[in-house]
């Protein structure tokens, strides 16, 4: 097994958890919030939009069964990628589509993935999704942590 990480921001976290969970692969999910200014931000924090965290989904993943190239495939069809600073209802930078790599190659399979994207996006529209280098990640508190799988 060659365990790898991935994180990814996609609007609220617990349906792109919900959706990541169920990949034959994956190994394990977890939410959070990621690159913002404050150390350990709650959920009350992130939620006034001053915090600069997005919420995010880490996928530890079984490379030798999915790989990074296949999660991101998956990522632009979980959320609209030219939506700035929200996904349906939900607005504020917290809600934005951002990737985090880990490493150089997660870069660049992120940049070519939303290059090729961007040429089935309707004409006008344009893909906002942030591509950073990760920083530090917070896991949100325990009544987030699979909380679409837990409440049905």
């Amino acid at each position: 097994m060659k365990s790898e990480v991935a994180i990814f921001g996609a609007g609220c976290f617990w349906g792109v958890e919900l959706a990541y969970s169920k990949i034959e692969g994956v190994t394990a999910t977890s939410v959070g919030y990621m690159g913002g200014e404050i150390k350990n931000p709650t959920y009350e924090n992130v939620c006034t939009n001053t915090t600069g965290h997005a919420e995010v989904v880490k996928i530890e993943f079984d490379s030798s069964v999915v790989n990074y190239k296949e999660l991101v495939t998956m990522f632009w069809k979980l959320h609209n990628p030219t939506t700035l600073n929200r996904q349906g209802t939900d607005i504020g930078t917290q809600y934005r589509s951002v990737i985090f790599y880990q490493d150089k190659e997660q870069k660049k399979i992120a940049m070519e993935s939303r290059d090729e994207i961007q040429k089935y996006i309707p004409e006008g529209k344009k893909i906002v999704t942030e591509i950073i280098s990760s920083v530090e990640y917070y896991l949100a508190e325990d009544y987030h942590q699979k909380y679409l799988e837990n409440d049905q």
